[in-house]
Parts: structure tokens; C-alpha cells; sequence
């Protein structure tokens, strides 16, 4: 018998590669890297920042609802910018979602990310 069990939801964008939008694991939720695409046009959001990072979170959270959780179970998160110059920006956004006892996290710039995106964001939750 599996212990882990594949987490997909039409309320965040389809994968664009061989993996799963989330893998839950004896109760721990691995949501794979979510960038700003619109899950209901399937389109790029080709915005500034702050609404790419709005976009990243919401289809975090839509990740994180299907799985039985929300982003208060959220215990580790991974944030990759493409320019660390924004990290101030995103971090506005990123607080308003993460407001009271927000996850422990790492945020990095990198040299490029899918479909040259701005950010992408990924976690670990532990599903109650």
C-alpha cells in the first residue's frame, strides 16, 4: 500500500513537465514550484513583481485547499526571483499571505526560471 498520494486541481495551472502539482506523503504536503499562470485561461501573467507573486500565491493556496490544507500548514517555503532587486516587492505580497506565524523560508535568485517568469514559489506543509 502507497503512502503517498498525487494532489491535482483544475484550480491551479497544469503541469508542464513530468510532475505532479503536489505529492502528499503520511500527512506531508510537497507542492511543486508554482509560477504565475492563470489556471482558468491558462495563460502567463506578464505583470510587474507583485502580480506575478499574487498569482504564484493563489495557485499555492488552490494547491494546498485540494489537498485537504490551507497556507497556515505551510511549515517551509522556496522562493526563486529571477532579480533579487524585487525580493522587497514580492516580500509585500508574500506577508500578506503569510500574516501571524508565517513558514520558515529560503529565497534565491537564479539565472532563469520557466517561461522567464519574475518568481516561482514552492512548499512543504504538514496536512492536519
Amino acid at each position: 500500500m502507497s503512502h503517498k498520494k498525487i494532489i491535482s486541481t483544475e484550480q491551479a495551472p497544469k503541469e508542464i513537465g513530468p510532475y505532479s502539482q503536489a505529492v502528499l506523503a503520511d500527512g506531508w504536503l510537497f507542492v511543486s514550484g508554482q509560477i504565475p499562470i492563470d489556471p482558468k485561461t491558462n495563460q502567463l501573467l506578464t505583470g510587474d513583481i507583485r502580480e506575478q507573486t499574487e498569482q504564484v500565491l493563489k495557485n499555492l493556496q488552490a494547491v494546498l485547499v485540494s489537498a485537504g490544507g490551507q497556507l497556515t500548514d505551510v511549515v517551509k517555503a522556496t522562493v526563486y526571483l529571477k532579480d533579487m532587486n524585487e525580493f522587497a516587492a514580492m516580500n509585500e505580497v508574500y506577508a500578506k499571505y503569510f500574516s501571524g506565524e508565517p513558514p520558515a523560508r529560503a529565497a534565491m535568485e537564479v539565472a532563469r526560471l520557466p517561461k522567464d517568469v519574475k518568481v516561482e514559489i514552492d512548499a512543504i506543509a504538514k496536512i492536519k
